[in-house]
């Protein structure tokens, strides 16, 4: 194959359509460009990007089998002044470094009893669930929920009060990251994410004293204690910097995919009765870790919410050398970007891809295996998601109370409005009916 360093561009006309339009409606916008240009894209402006499309892309960019792309890169110019120091934001040997403690947190014997902590706190939660009558934001109380357990399983604290603000510092560093004008101006998007990452860090910072010195099992006061082969500790600002990061992933993309299945549920009455059904049979009261694979249903339609709605609709790299794809040749330095959102809808692998159908996960027809990148709402590679069992337990146990306490939906035509970047979210929190049932 002949290999061509003329890539197909946008245009500058393309940059300003991008700086419109991607945060609203990233799925069309990369739809249209996929159709437009082919497979490999670039934008121009200022710093020179690409743009690569379908499930051979992915591939090719999360396992960096040649180690050809540093996440660090990409991420930092991103968030690197919201959410430095982040696992994320890592690459390499100090990648490795960091993950390796943290994943102690996330297997199986520390899940297990992340979901034995968790139930009473989401029954506690949710108790008050449709016991009002008038409209019901489902976004806001997920917001508030996700985070309350978060804290509870990686802080080992109960918020009070605080909740309402850390959340406005969370929401606040979440759109920071995507601001186009990043000035510390106050009144500016950017200036008041900054100042959301100043307060979680005083909120962090104060309380690793007692931390240090205590004996909790909280990953919090496991990164305070760790140790390096050599000895040495993490600093007080690594282990802010790291529950930076980890405290929004934990309860921001669990809120955005718990929203989105609360509202393909409500529009697919049918689907809900099913896991309701499901729950029923299997426990009507919290479940414990080893039933959630029990609950297939819910698992399918989550699966299928991660493929219409994946938290996350862009995953960028830079590229540290010069690489070849698809007969065309990419430079080093070069912002390279796949966008699981798109593959997820690319009608030759998935059967009307637009519609909600849970059953494309189940055995019998399994469309996301045709490929290995297919479906990628977890990223993969060495940058995997490291917490996406937890995230997977956490929405099925929410789900499996909430769905044996309360019936929920929309009004007849109602489709919820988007903003799909930087976090999957509705732009008008999901309003709902909801009916208590006992």
């Amino acid at each position: 194959m002949s290999v061509s360093s003329r890539i197909p561009s946008t245009g500058w006309r393309g940059v300003v359509q991008w700086a419109r339009g991607f945060r609203d409606d990233a799925l069309a916008l990369t739809r249209q460009i996929h159709s437009t240009h082919g497979p490999v894209v670039q934008q121009g402006g200022i710093l020179r990007t690409v743009s690569l499309f379908g499930p051979d892309a992915n591939r090719m960019l999360l396992l960096d089998r040649d180690k050809l792309f540093s996440a660090k890169r990409s991420w930092e110019l991103i968030m690197g002044r919201i959410f430095g120091g982040g696992l994320l934001l890592r690459d390499g040997e100090d990648h490795r470094h960091h993950r390796k403690i943290m994943q102690e947190a996330f297997k199986t014997h520390a899940l297990e009893s992340y979901c034995e902590r968790m139930n009473p706190a989401i029954a506690d939660g949710i108790a008050d669930w449709g016991s009002e009558s008038g409209t019901f934001y489902a976004f806001p109380a997920f917001k508030h929920l996700t985070l309350n357990l978060a804290a509870e399983i990686f802080l080992g604290e109960k918020l009070g009060p605080e909740v309402t603000q850390l959340n406005r510092s969370f929401e606040a560093t979440v759109a920071a990251s995507m601001s186009i004008l990043r000035l510390p101006i106050p009144g500016l998007e950017f200036h008041a994410g900054l100042k959301g990452r100043e307060h979680m860090s005083h909120f962090f910072r104060d309380l690793i004293p007692q931390k240090r010195a205590g004996e909790g099992s909280d990953l919090f006061s496991r990164l305070c204690r760790a140790e390096a082969e050599d000895g040495s500790r993490y600093t007080d600002q690594e282990i802010v910097d790291h529950l930076n990061f980890l405290m929004m992933a934990a309860h921001d993309t669990t809120t955005s995919t718990l929203t989105s299945l609360m509202y393909l549920l409500a529009k697919h009455p049918e689907w809900q009765e099913r896991v309701r059904q499901e729950s029923r049979a299997l426990s009507t009261g919290p479940v414990a870790y080893d039933d959630l694979s029990k609950l297939e249903t819910l698992t399918r339609c989550m699966h299928e919410t991660l493929r219409r709605y994946p938290p996350l609709s862009t995953i960028p790299r830079v590229a540290e050398r010069a690489f070849e794809f698809e007969g065309y040749r990419i430079p080093a330095r070069t912002m390279v970007s796949i966008y699981p959102i798109h593959t997820h809808h690319m009608e030759q692998y998935w059967t009307d891809p637009f519609q909600f159908d849970p059953d494309r996960f189940s055995e019998g027809r399994a469309e996301h295996k045709q490929h290995s990148h297919l479906w990628v709402p977890f990223g993969g590679g060495n940058h995997m998601c490291l917490g996406l069992r937890f995230a997977e337990m956490q929405i099925r146990a929410v789900l499996h109370q909430l769905v044996q306490r309360v019936r929920w939906e929309v009004p007849a035509g109602y489709e919820m409005p988007v903003q799909e970047a930087p976090i999957s979210k509705p732009k008008d929190r999901l309003p709902l009916t909801l009916t208590r049932l006992h």
